[in-house]
């Protein structure tokens, strides 16, 4: 029976990929900074343990992942899901701000691998599950400093799946795109204290009307996701990245269109930059 160990699982994304697997009698920890906010169903699942835990405090991690092993044994496989948005231009953004966000999508994520990692070289196996965004690979107006904390996450992704290889773990990033739940909602997404009226109307700002308008009205459905992230999961082999969702998809062509466009022009010049081994 597979343990999975699931940060953020008290809504969204955490939560439909939490009630997947144990809808498919599957073992889950579900990790979340306030129990009391659990789905009920979830919470009263026999194969459901809840532990209190905020990923930014990463003195409390361990016991968390200690408490995990003595109910099952083991953790198959983590689901990095804790994180949150940040809405403005650059220029916006303060350092305080950019730090939070930091902590939570990056610092967190990475205390939260380095604490499972020596239950899963024991093991020797795991699977890591990060969940990035498309904006891990484009980055947007409006939202530079989370398309800067989800570069990061496929960063760290891509090197532990190097890294950890000789274990036999396997680590993978998912890249939905916009899911419908609260992730636009005040709980999850916070605006930039310091506005700048010289933004109004350019692309930082729009971007920021556009979430106000399309919150509980995105694409993506979180539960379908949830259940192709549990069938990618549960497949010998993790692929490096899983773009999700239609939108991820048209996103990411736009993107290898882009590399396209700025490498042929100056292939020839970058490759001549290279020392010249007859000089």
């Amino acid at each position: 029976m597979t343990t999975w160990f699931i940060t953020g699982a008290s809504r969204g994304l955490g939560a439909e990929i939490a009630h997947t697997a144990v809808d498919k009698g599957d073992n889950v920890v579900i990790a979340v900074r306030n129990p009391n906010r659990v789905p009920e169903d979830l919470d009263k699942a026999g194969n459901v343990l809840t532990v209190a835990l905020d990923v930014t405090e990463s003195a409390a991690i361990p016991a968390a992942v200690q408490a995990a092993v003595d109910r099952f044994g083991a953790i198959d496989v983590l689901v990095n899901n804790a994180g949150r948005g940040l809405l403005g231009a650059l220029e916006e953004i303060t350092d305080a701000e950019a730090r939070s966000l930091f902590d939570l999508n990056v610092f967190g994520l990475i205390d939260m691998t380095r604490a499972v990692l020596p239950v899963m070289r024991r093991q020797g196996s795991g699977k890591l599950v990060h969940i990035g965004s498309r904006s891990g690979f484009e980055g947007e107006p409006g939202v530079s400093m989370y398309c800067a904390s989800k570069f990061a996450v496929a960063g760290i992704s891509e090197a532990l799946l190097k890294e950890l290889a000789p274990f036999g773990i396997q680590s993978m990033v998912v890249e939905p795109g916009v899911l419908r739940t609260d992730f636009l909602d005040a709980s999850s997404l916070s605006l930039a204290a310091n506005r700048i009226a010289a933004y109004d109307g350019t692309p930082a700002h729009v971007t920021i009307e556009w979430a106000a308008m399309a919150s509980h009205t995105q694409l993506g459905d979180p539960v379908k996701g949830a259940a192709l992230i549990y069938e990618v999961t549960s497949q010998d082999t993790l692929p490096t990245h899983l773009y999700l969702g239609p939108d991820s998809i048209d996103r990411l062509q736009v993107k290898l269109d882009q590399i396209h466009d700025d490498l042929n022009p100056w292939r020839a010049k970058s490759a001549a930059t290279a020392h010249d081994a007859a000089a």
